[in-house]
């Protein structure tokens, strides 16, 4: 669920990758003007890393289905202490107690860092992007901030990517979402996950289906699959992001 060696993101200044339709950057640093990569068609999807990575693996994986039309921003989490970790301190959303459906959730955190991500839909909405022309995703830890976040959002977006992850305080819903039932959301996992195992993805999906018309629900499994994503699963993805991110 983590890398070593894995990469701070408390630098003073946000980084491109080699494709200039992929952004990194810090929550904590977004501005807008920052952000003027020549883009003129309006569609952005929000990439969420996992725990103890960064947005670097992410970008350079989703240059491999870029679309001429489309621009990625790949936030970096802020370094905290992970009770799951031994309070190592690594690059996470928020602090992880364990990894079971009843575990203790580190409620707080995880609504602060919706607010984070929230605040970067924000910007660009009022940047002239429409709500329904971004798109939030996440592998791990950032799939389920990325669930979280859509289902919370005062905005409906274009849909949710959603790998090898869980919705986090999952107790709290259906009442705590926001009521955007039409939200299509793409779940992918990995059927040898050991870390997150594809039981809870499918339990997750179960859930889902009480929380959004289960008809936008779409949950992939892959035989062989690890806690990491594949060719296959990144084109399931591409195929996601045209279908409700179309060029017009």
């Amino acid at each position: 669920m983590w890398e070593a060696g894995s990469e701070s993101s408390l630098g003073k200044n946000w980084r491109l990758a080699p494709v200039f339709s992929v952004v990194e950057l810090s929550v904590l640093e977004y501005r807008r003007d920052e952000l003027a990569l020549g883009f003129t068609e309006g569609v952005t999807v929000i990439f969420l890393h996992g725990l103890g990575d960064s947005g670097h693996g992410w970008a350079d994986t989703l240059t491999g289905i870029q679309l001429p039309h489309v621009k990625f921003i790949c936030p970096h989490a802020p370094p905290i202490p992970v009770t799951l970790n031994m309070k190592s301190m690594m690059p996470a959303w928020f602090d992880l107690m364990g990894l079971s459906p009843d575990c203790q959730e580190d409620e707080a955190g995880i609504k602060k860092a919706a607010e984070n991500i929230k605040a970067i839909i924000e910007h660009e909405v009022k940047n002239g992007i429409p709500p329904h022309r971004i798109m939030l995703g996440g592998f791990s830890q950032g799939g389920a901030l990325s669930l979280y976040t859509a289902l919370t959002c005062q905005h409906q977006l274009a849909g949710v990517v959603a790998l090898s992850c869980w919705l986090p305080l999952h107790k709290s819903f259906p009442s705590g979402s926001s009521g955007q039932k039409n939200i299509p959301i793409l779940q992918c996992h990995g059927e040898m996950d050991v870390m997150i195992p594809v039981h809870f993805g499918a339990m997750t999906a179960e859930k889902l289906k009480g929380i959004v018309n289960p008809q936008m629900i779409t949950f992939k499994t892959y035989p062989g699959l690890s806690h990491s994503s594949s060719p296959q699963e990144m084109a399931a993805v591409k195929d996601f992001i045209e279908k409700y991110l179309p060029r017009i």
